[in-house]
């Protein structure tokens, strides 16, 4: 047993980052279960598209409008108290949702106001979260210990979660929700096993919006940072148009069941844990530029296959084949950007980083529907095809110097 855990996680990683690690695992299984507990949940309590649609959109927008605030809070104060007590509130959140449902006064607007409970909770949880991992981890070795965290988020959150959460819907509304705070709780009891270093902060206490105006000058005089965050948002912009009607586009291109469609979804899942498990030795044995190019090089081709497609089969390997590289690109580029950020703007420039990913994903989805609704299924992948595309050519060369970004960090932290 413990030869097989100095594989998974190798001792050079630390102490401290095996308990971040169990307990970002833990986690993943909880917010996996809810992942389909939650949906059903709101299903059952509204027919209304426009309910449905906005119990989706409610946990999400507190990290577009907080995100930098929260980012800037984890720079201030200890990063794991923050981390603790979000999480705790989100158990106690979830506690008053099993009352609520247990007595049968939960409602559709109860729901929402929940969902957006959660929502605020949770953008301080991983805010100060994302920061941590540069603390406990060397920098050679943020590569590594990314893809072992998305490795927990794809098993738990995105396989076992989500089928654990329907089955224990059956057995009851409130089953899910009370076995994923009990699972959030014994997440927070293991983070509490970590201890941090002391951080370096900025100066004497200031107003908070001070705190990301440093934050966002910093990122503004490191070139590579502020690139590799332009191109988490282009690309998020250009996924997110044709992921936010895939299952409209497996229907009417491919034309299959909710079966198929699942099927779809799990072989991205597949394809990301055979990514991140392979992601070590693509690391030691791929210069960083040019696995970097040939993530983006996939993701190009990539929509350009899905959206001239329209065999279910090779559909199926064509996503296989975008989680394998759509891992390896998250857990390298968080990496970059942790190695090149000093400890103080962590909090900031992750969240920075967060807020842009969010955001390029709902402005993609929106457009991804207008193309879909006047031009057919298959538009918001030609879209999606001709945008990475011409973002790609632009930033080609740009790429060598993101991935080494770190050799740049100090320069950009004495311009500040």
């Amino acid at each position: 047993m413990g030869r097989l855990l100095d594989v998974v996680v190798p001792p050079r990683l630390g102490t401290a980052f095996r308990w971040q690690l169990s307990s970002s695992w833990v986690a993943q299984v909880g917010d996996g279960v809810a992942l389909a507990a939650g949906p059903l949940l709101v299903a059952s309590q509204t027919r209304s598209p426009v309910l449905i649609a906005a119990a989706a959109m409610v946990q999400q927008a507190p990290a577009l409008v907080l995100g930098l605030y929260a980012g800037a809070v984890a720079d201030r104060v200890d990063r794991r108290r923050v981390v603790l007590a979000a999480n705790l509130a989100r158990v106690l959140v979830l506690v008053v949702l099993v009352a609520s449902v247990v007595t049968g006064l939960v409602s559709i607007g109860v729901l929402l106001l929940v969902l957006l409970l959660l929502g605020v909770a949770e953008v301080f949880a991983d805010s100060a979260w994302r920061a941590v991992t540069p603390m406990v981890v060397p920098p050679a070795d943020l590569g590594i210990a990314n893809a072992r965290m998305m490795s927990g988020f794809l098993v738990a959150n995105q396989l076992v979660g989500p089928a654990v959460g329907a089955s224990l819907f059956a057995l009851g509304r409130a089953v899910p929700f009370g076995v994923q705070a009990a699972v959030l709780l014994l997440s927070v009891v293991l983070f509490a096993r970590i201890r941090l270093p002391a951080v370096e902060r900025d100066g004497p206490v200031q107003h908070v919006g001070r705190d990301v105006v440093d934050g966002l000058r910093w990122m503004r005089h490191n070139a590579s940072v502020r690139t590799l965050t332009v191109v988490i948002l282009l690309f998020n912009v250009t996924w997110g148009a044709p992921w936010g009607v895939l299952v409209y586009w497996a229907q009417e291109r491919l034309g299959v069941d909710a079966v198929g469609y699942g099927l779809l979804t799990s072989a991205a899942a597949v394809g990301g844990v055979a990514g991140v498990l392979g992601y070590d030795r693509l690391e030691r044995r791929v210069p960083l530029g040019a696995l970097m190019k040939a993530c983006l090089t996939l993701e190009v081709l990539t929509h350009l296959a899905l959206a001239l497609t329209t065999v279910w089969v090779l559909a199926l390997g064509i996503m296989v084949v975008f989680g394998g590289y759509a891992f390896v690109w998250g857990s390298l580029s968080s990496a970059v950007r942790q190695r090149a950020t000093p400890e103080r703007y962590q909090g900031r420039v992750g969240s920075v980083y967060w807020v842009g990913l969010v955001g390029g994903l709902l402005v993609g989805q929106l457009l991804g529907g207008v193309l879909a609704e006047h031009l057919g299924p298959a538009a918001p992948f030609w879209f999606a095809f001709a945008g990475s595309g011409a973002t790609l050519v632009v930033l080609w060369r740009r790429l060598d110097l993101i991935a080494h970004a770190d050799a740049t960090a100090h320069e950009g932290a004495e311009d500040t």
